[in-house]
């Protein structure tokens, strides 16, 4: 037994030697080479630039051409700073970059590692879809094909063009009893539908409709929303004061539904990271959010950059959120189930 555990204390003698060892001879190249703290400044900064505008995002203004929005609509994007100062900070040997490194991972790893795992479930009682179309599509009966192969209860169209709506109508026929078309947007249900109206956002013209679906667990308010949309231009900014406008008067009819049970569905042109649409964010969860598989990005469908597509549920609870297969839209379709009470 005296032997056993002197060899066990002296390999953990040798254990602790070689630790020593290797910390002392880090310690004797950091000071050969001084200028590992020097080197690298620019990127420590870059690195704490990202950092500040991940966690004060909520605190850059609006005043000037609307740059808090337009942080915010691509606010995940900032964590390509992580890899980009890892690698030049690793070819620079400069401590000062890797050590500042670790302020944006780990706000980014707060704010955005949740939406990486994959949090959908099973169950649920209803499953809806949205799509803008894009009112230069190419191929609206195809489009309307694979959405009806979709197997969603409810789809919600935006950017309908009048010239095409009878063809969505007859390619959703087979399969959607229950259609309402009200301006630009429409919605189709194989569930009946009633108190269907346009809802104002103040814009001149109908791009928001709410109707009730009576689905087999009770009556539903189902609202449909195409916010005006928004641009990047150099002499006025990020140009989305319409929008803000529309999303505010959205939010207000959303907060007057009579009915517990409400999904919105549409093309917000904004995130949910947009302060800009806290008045419909405040009182509505993201189905991605709370059951989505990765992030969900939905524009533009070659490449997507940002979740500007939603469906947002107040009263019921998301089982699953995704992306359907590309159209011949410059948008994404996306898909959600939910469990109705």
């Amino acid at each position: 037994m005296t032997q056993e555990y002197t060899a066990q204390s002296v390999a953990t003698d040798g254990e602790d030697d070689r630790s020593r060892s290797r910390v002392r001879d880090l310690l004797d190249r950091l000071r050969r080479d001084p200028g590992i703290w020097r080197r690298g400044i620019v990127l420590a900064l870059l690195a704490l630039l990202a950092a500040l505008l991940m966690i004060l995002h909520s605190h850059i203004p609006n005043t000037i051409g609307n740059l808090g929005s337009l942080n915010e609509t691509f606010l995940p994007w900032l964590g390509l700073v992580i890899p980009l100062v890892l690698v030049l900070g690793l070819v620079r040997r400069s401590a000062t970059a890797l050590i500042t490194l670790l302020l944006p991972t780990v706000v980014w790893v707060n704010l955005f590692g949740g939406l990486i795992t994959d949090k959908s479930g099973g169950g649920g009682d209803l499953t809806v879809a949205t799509h803008n179309v894009n009112a230069d599509n190419p191929d609206p009966e195809g489009t309307a094909a694979s959405l009806a192969h979709s197997g969603a209860d409810v789809i919600a169209l935006e950017e309908l063009k009048a010239s095409a709506v009878d063809t969505y109508v007859k390619a959703l026929a087979g399969t959607y009893k229950y259609h309402s078309v009200q301006g630009t947007v429409g919605l189709w249900s194989k569930y009946p539908m009633s108190a269907t109206k346009p809802v104002d956002i103040r814009l001149g013209w109908v791009r928001a409709m709410r109707s009730t679906v009576a689905t087999p667990h009770g009556p539903v308010a189902v609202y449909v929303a195409h916010m005006p949309s928004v641009r990047v231009k150099l002499h006025a900014g990020f140009t989305a004061n319409q929008r803000d406008k529309s999303a505010d008067a959205l939010g207000e009819a959303i907060s007057h539904e009579p009915l517990d049970q409400v999904i919105l569905l549409g093309d917000l042109n904004g995130t949910m990271n947009d302060r800009s649409l806290n008045a419909v964010t405040a009182q509505m969860r993201s189905t991605q959010g709370a059951a989505g598989d990765g992030y969900g990005f939905s524009w533009p469908a070659a490449f997507p950059l940002a979740r500007i597509d939603q469906i947002m549920v107040k009263g019921v609870e998301p089982t699953s959120s995704w992306t359907l297969p590309r159209t011949d839209s410059d948008h994404l379709p996306i898909a959600a189930r939910v469990e109705l009470r």
